[in-house]
């Protein structure tokens, strides 16, 4: 009851800056010259993060922005699961937090846009990285392929409903090769609506601070190999041009 009264709290606090989406221009509003990119993301756009595992990628952006008003980081864990999981999240959270982000727990990337708060909401750019849902099956077997295809699948149909239909854009980070190319990522997204925008490079290096984790089992705070990697972005198909 304490730990779920804490999370409430958390929620109501931080989310004064997201109360609706008719408050959208709030983030630069007069102040344009300040506008700070990292990489492909900006301060004065709304991201919504999915996925997030220790926050270290959200935290990244929080302080290349010099703030994270502009942002909404989730992830599928509880506060425990946090403590359990992860040598920093908590405190990468509660970092997040102290700079104006708003952090949910408990978001499943499959049903998000069902989400009280979530549906109340649009966003210029909604980022996964590294969709998985754990390490059930070997990697390259039918099961655990088709497993994380339907999540992908599921997360594609939900950030289309959240996504601003102009100018937005859907960001999946995503290992190359096999058993990768098997997701079909491409044309899940072409069966819900979506289009390919342009694929680019994903390099960690870009992201000072960022670190890939395994997330799940007994090695849950250790990286995983990245090697190469692509991060797709998506429009919806009635704004490709």
């Amino acid at each position: 009851m304490g730990e779920q009264f804490l999370e409430e709290s958390a929620f109501s606090s931080a989310s004064s800056s997201f109360d609706s989406d008719e408050d959208d221009e709030f983030v630069c509003e007069g102040v344009a010259k300040r506008e700070r990119w990292m990489e492909h993301y900006s301060s004065c756009q709304r991201i919504l993060l999915v996925g997030e595992g220790d926050f270290s990628f959200s935290l990244c952006l929080a302080k290349a922005f010099g703030s994270a008003r502009n942002m909404i980081a989730t992830t599928i864990d509880t506060q425990r699961d946090l403590v359990n999981k992860y040598g920093n999240g908590i405190e990468n959270m509660r970092e997040i937090e102290e700079r104006g982000g708003l952090v949910l727990c408990g978001i499943d990337a499959k049903t998000m846009s069902q989400h009280f708060f979530l549906k109340t909401q649009r966003f210029d750019r909604i980022v996964y990285n590294f969709p998985h849902v754990g390490f059930i099956f070997p990697e390259g077997n039918g099961c655990q392929i088709k497993l994380n295809k339907r999540l992908v699948k599921g997360f594609l149909r939900n950030a289309k409903v959240l996504l601003r239909k102009e100018e937005g854009e859907i960001h999946v980070s995503h290992k190359d090769g096999d058993p990768y190319d098997k997701w079909d990522l491409v044309k899940k997204a072409e069966k819900i609506g979506l289009v390919l925008h342009e694929t680019v490079a994903f390099c960690k290096e870009k992201y000072p601070g960022y670190y890939n984790k395994r997330a799940h089992g007994n090695f849950s705070d250790a990286a995983f190999r990245l090697g190469d990697c692509t991060t797709f972005k998506f429009k919806h198909a009635n704004n490709s041009c």
